[in-house]
């Protein structure tokens, strides 16, 4: 399958691209979000929640609780790996649950835990750009997610 890339050149059109992630979600969506302290990840979760018909002022970082639960169209989890220090840590938080569920699963820190993860879910890297750019690498790893990034790819 191959990748996609988006550019966006301010918070903007990262706010753009999670919205539009967001709508062509389905149930079953995991995305590993993977990218440097302060890169944007949280603000993108935002954007994605919003995108799924959610309150994106319900979205905090999960730094701390590890895990949290936000009401949309169809469930979000979002979870952060960055302070876990194993893999084993990650699977004490039940993500056979939420992950087999029909939600849609967003992972800070995700190639933490890459192991834990469905194959079949979006590797998302985030590069830092410039101030408020950032460069989006979308990789999928399966059937749902490839679909996903062909919705994208119409946009």
């Amino acid at each position: 399958m191959t990748p996609l890339i988006y550019d966006a050149d301010d918070e903007h059109q990262t706010h753009r691209f999670g919205l539009a992630l967001g709508r062509v979600a389905s149930a079953g969506l995991t995305v590993a979000l993977n990218g440097p302290l302060g890169a944007g990840k949280t603000r993108l979760v935002r954007a994605i929640v919003e995108g799924l018909d959610g309150a994106p002022r319900d979205v905090s970082s999960p730094t701390f609780v590890l895990l949290q639960h936000y009401a949309a169209r169809l469930d979000v989890y979002h979870a952060d790996a960055y302070r876990l220090n194993s893999e084993i840590e990650f699977l004490d938080l039940g993500p056979e649950e939420w992950l087999a569920g029909p939600a849609i699963v967003l992972v800070e820190w995700g190639e933490r835990v890459a192991n834990s993860l469905p194959k079949d879910r979006i590797d998302l890297e985030i590069t830092v750009t410039g101030e408020f750019s950032r460069r989006f690498d979308l990789a999928a790893g399966g059937p749902l997610s490839g679909t996903l990034l062909d919705h994208l790819r119409d946009l």
